[in-house]
């Protein structure tokens, strides 16, 4: 499937910035197989002193602005033209959890995409008793290590309730267990802190999802959104395969990367610093239209 994407983010300074130095990762990426970029602009108003872009250690697209010039407001549009395989649900030729044990320890490779960057407790997903208490239930009669990715993914779809206004994006996964309530983000992060409990890899994938309107219904300007989902490693002969567990689904045709890393903090839309005092006021806005 061919997509057009645009997206739009904005910020407005309360007061002047008198200087800044972001770091911006909306860009899509390439993945073999997956998806192709055919074509992607990143455009910043008003336009920084300073740009640059580099490939991080995971292989996502970052590029750095610094600003000199007083500001107060500060605009982000990229637009970009993804081609997505409608690729079918893999067949299950994952281990069992002894065998995937055993194939971690054979796996010598520190690539980035492997298996043992993935492990352990990163920056915002500390391994939580409670969390790995959750998946172990969840997954018990699972038999291998993809049914058991899967497993959690539904349980979590499950049991906990969609509320963007429950959380922010400081929420740890500990949090959002405790209160059953969260955005796709804290639903990747509890996942990932499940999986890993259970010793099964697990990143963090930050991307674009295209939605669908009801049926007889116009499709709305600006209604798409950015979304967040999960990678687990299942194996050597079956890999990486991503989850969403905000919908209950294997990603598919309609999931766009951006790109992936441990947590939110690997991959976050924008961070940085300012010069400036008081607040600011963020509005978002994504489209992502199928070209026929």
């Amino acid at each position: 499937m061919l997509y057009d994407i645009r997206l739009s983010l904005n910020y407005d300074y309360k007061a002047t910035v008198h200087g800044g130095r972001h770091l911006v990762r909306v860009s899509p990426i390439s993945v073999p197989g997956v998806q192709r970029v055919v074509a992607s602009s990143l455009s910043f108003e008003p336009r920084p002193q300073r740009e640059s872009s580099f490939t991080d250690f995971f292989g996502n697209l970052a590029t750095t602005v610094t600003y000199i010039d007083p500001h107060d407001s500060l605009e982000i549009r990229l637009t970009a033209r993804v081609q997505v395989e409608d690729v079918p649900p893999p067949a299950d030729l994952s281990p069992t959890m002894p065998e995937l044990h055993e194939a971690i320890a054979r796996y010598w490779s520190v690539e980035p995409d492997s298996p043992h960057h993935f492990l352990a407790s990163s920056p915002r997903v500390p391994l939580d008793t409670a969390i790995t208490a959750y998946a172990a239930q969840a997954t018990a009669t699972a038999p291998s290590v993809f049914t058991a990715a899967n497993a959690l993914c539904l349980a979590i779809h499950r049991d906990f309730a969609y509320d963007p206004k429950a959380t922010d994006v400081q929420t740890l996964p500990s949090t959002v267990f405790a209160l059953r309530k969260g955005v796709c983000q804290d639903f990747a992060h509890v996942m990932i802190a499940g999986l890993r409990g259970l010793g099964i890899p697990a990143g963090y994938v930050s991307g674009f999802l295209r939605t669908n309107p009801p049926p007889g219904k116009p499709r709305l300007e600006g209604a798409d959104a950015m979304h967040a989902w999960v990678r687990a490693w299942c194996g050597q002969h079956l890999g990486w395969v991503e989850f969403d567990p905000t919908n209950a689904m294997i990603a598919g045709a309609d999931h766009i990367s951006i790109g992936h890393g441990r947590d939110y903090s690997d991959i976050s839309p924008i961070v940085g610093v300012l010069k400036t005092h008081g607040s600011h006021e963020t509005k978002q806005s994504v489209d992502v239209l199928r070209v026929e």
